[in-house]
């Protein structure tokens, strides 16, 4: 009954089999490890890990300790027990009623209680042993004697004939209790080396666990930025989308009440037109010459027609530079966000304003530190900014003047050679050693890898900064939509339709106009250059970029068609266009 009772307390209750590694929870049950383990898995999303005996919750996974001493109870019970009553093994000779076996005889095959025992045979052959109902596998199958040697060489158990006169003549063999202990010091061994491995895997088990509860708290983390930064984002579009959409109205009504104005007036005119026709046709009709002479003028209707067309003009017109200035402002902030320009520090290639310290939410609405970008339902001031130096507008420094939001330089893919790369918002020029597949097409440069800016110049004032990098020789520049497309002078600089700054490829800089060129020193220490346009007064100006900033040249003409900025690259030559800040005189 007691052995029933303990069989009972050493059964794990979710497998309902004895403990394999028992282990123990913090309320006390025990459990086997791969049974807790597999539970504690299916509760690791719930947030609360729950005992399956008691019920007791823990909010973070508990840490499994071995149990030793259930251990060392479920092992001692599971081994051979010396009742030899459990073994089930009786005498042979006892027929009358069954008596437990105390040993077995390999010579006679048969099993012993301890009184046959004490009557057995004493003689040599006769060898006893532990009670066993497989007497027959201790015997040589083919000289019947007892095995009592082993074959190192074939791994097999042998008899005395085996070894002198069978198939294993020769054979080193040894005694079976010695060759039993080799095996069980390798045994031992081996069951020491797997007993480490398991530990490191258990090891390994949790600090992988470890791991995954620190991702996931990573992942949490990253969801809640991600939600804030969303939700801002949203905030901000509805904000924007109010104000350009109330900009709008007003100037809808403003342009509204012009043209009713300007119609009421038209009705007035009308009728006074009408009179005078009336008046006009009855003068037409008399037949007396002298009335129709001494009539008063009816005035000069052309006048009349100028006043209509001037009054025309006075209508208002919608700003669509504020439409175009919010897609630019939509289309910056998908910009910024598939870049990630919120994760990390940046610097205004342009204006070389550093954006470091700056929050998500400024980011995304411009408002960068030391860099004012203003609303897009601001105005731009009509001032005059004849008292403004070059060296004041490159630097920023422009008196009595608000520049505007500036709008990205783009390339246009359309005439890029197929040896140019551009980044995905066109503004990373780079040469590339593989020819791209693009169409052959009439504005597409085919001999030098050129390519012209999407956004051509003819009017007014603009500069910007294009980064050099480190590469080797490039050639930056302005020139006319007319230029050629496939010829020599198809080279930015070498026709009367370009103009261009070039790096040679042993460090010479050289300003360029219809094949004229000017050579400059060569000790030209900058990473970026600047170009300077003036559109009406002819003016084309490089700078380079450095503190301070160093006038190279200004190219004086006078203009005849629209300007395209231009550029053209070296093998591992990689430039980056920046801002165009523009205004008009």
């Amino acid at each position: 009954m007691a052995t029933a009772d303990l069989r009972k307390e050493l059964d794990c209750s979710i497998c309902l089999n004895i403990y394999t590694d028992p282990v123990t929870l913090r309320c006390g049950h025990n459990f086997c490890r791969v049974c807790i383990d597999r539970v504690l898995d299916t509760q690791e999303g719930s947030g609360v890990y729950i005992c399956p005996d008691c019920r007791a919750e823990c909010q973070e996974r508990p840490v499994l300790q071995g149990n030793i001493t259930l251990c060392n109870i479920v092992g001692s019970f599971l081994s051979p027990q010396p009742d030899q009553e459990e073994t089930g093994i009786f005498c042979t000779y006892c027929i009358h009623s069954p008596v437990p076996a105390a040993k077995s005889c390999l010579m006679c095959e048969a099993s012993l209680c301890a009184n046959h025992v004490r009557v057995h045979s004493k003689s040599a052959e006769h060898v006893l042993y532990d009670p066993t109902t497989s007497l027959g596998n201790r015997k040589c199958s083919v000289h019947k004697k007892i095995l009592e040697y082993y074959c190192t060489e074939d791994a097999a158990c042998i008899c005395v004939s085996c070894s002198l006169t069978g198939e294993h003549r020769g054979h080193q063999v040894e005694m079976l209790d010695v060759a039993s202990e080799k095996k069980k010091e390798k045994l031992r061994n081996v069951l020491q080396k797997l007993t480490i491995k398991r530990e490191e895997t258990e090891i390994r088990g949790q600090s992988l666990q470890e791991r995954r509860r620190e991702d996931q708290e990573k992942a949490a983390g990253v969801k809640e930025r991600v939600t804030v930064l969303c939700r801002d984002i949203s905030r901000q579009l509805k904000d924007l989308e109010k104000r350009v959409l109330s900009e709008i109205s007003r100037q809808e009504e403003s342009v509204s009440l012009s043209v009713s104005a300007l119609i009421h007036q038209l009705e007035i005119k009308k009728d006074e037109l009408s009179r005078k026709m009336c008046h006009i046709e009855e003068l037409c009709n008399m037949t007396d010459p002298v009335t129709v002479l001494q009539e008063a003028d009816t005035g000069d209707l052309c006048d009349t027609e100028d006043r209509e067309r001037h009054d025309d003009h006075d209508v208002g017109d919608l700003d669509v530079g504020l439409i175009s200035e919010t897609l630019q402002a939509l289309y910056d902030i998908t910009t910024d966000i598939k870049k990630g320009i919120y994760m990390q520090e940046s610097t205004d290639i342009s204006l070389g304003v550093s954006t470091a310290g700056n929050t998500e939410s400024d980011v995304i609405t411009g408002i960068k530190r030391g860099n004012y970008v203003p609303d897009p339902a601001d105005k731009v001031l009509d001032v005059n900014t004849s008292g403004n130096t070059e060296s004041d507008i490159i630097t920023g420094k422009i008196i009595g003047l608000y520049v505007h939001d500036p709008t990205n330089l783009l390339m246009d893919a359309n005439t890029a050679c197929n040896h140019i790369d551009l980044s995905r918002d066109n503004r990373i020029v780079s040469w590339s050693d593989k020819k791209k597949n693009r169409p052959e097409t009439p504005e597409r440069f085919q001999l030098y890898n050129q390519v012209l800016s999407i956004r051509i110049f003819s009017s007014g004032r603009h500069y910007w900064n294009v980064n050099l990098g480190n590469s080797r020789w490039w050639s930056v520049g302005m020139c006319y939509p007319s230029i050629d497309r496939r010829g020599d002078q198809s080279y930015i600089g070498y026709s009367n339709k370009s103009w261009a700054l070039s790096k040679g490829l042993y460090n010479q800089y050289s300003l360029i106009h219809d094949t004229k060129e000017i050579r400059l020193p060569d000790n030209i220490p900058c990473h970026s250059v600047g170009i300077y346009l003036d559109y009406e007064a002819g003016q084309l100006s490089f700078y380079a970029v450095s503190d301070p900033i160093r006038h190279l040249h200004t190219f004086t003409a006078t203009f005849t068609e629209p300007l395209h900025a231009a550029l053209c690259v070296g093998k591992e030559c990689s430039l980056i266009y920046g801002s165009v800040t523009s205004w008009e005189k």
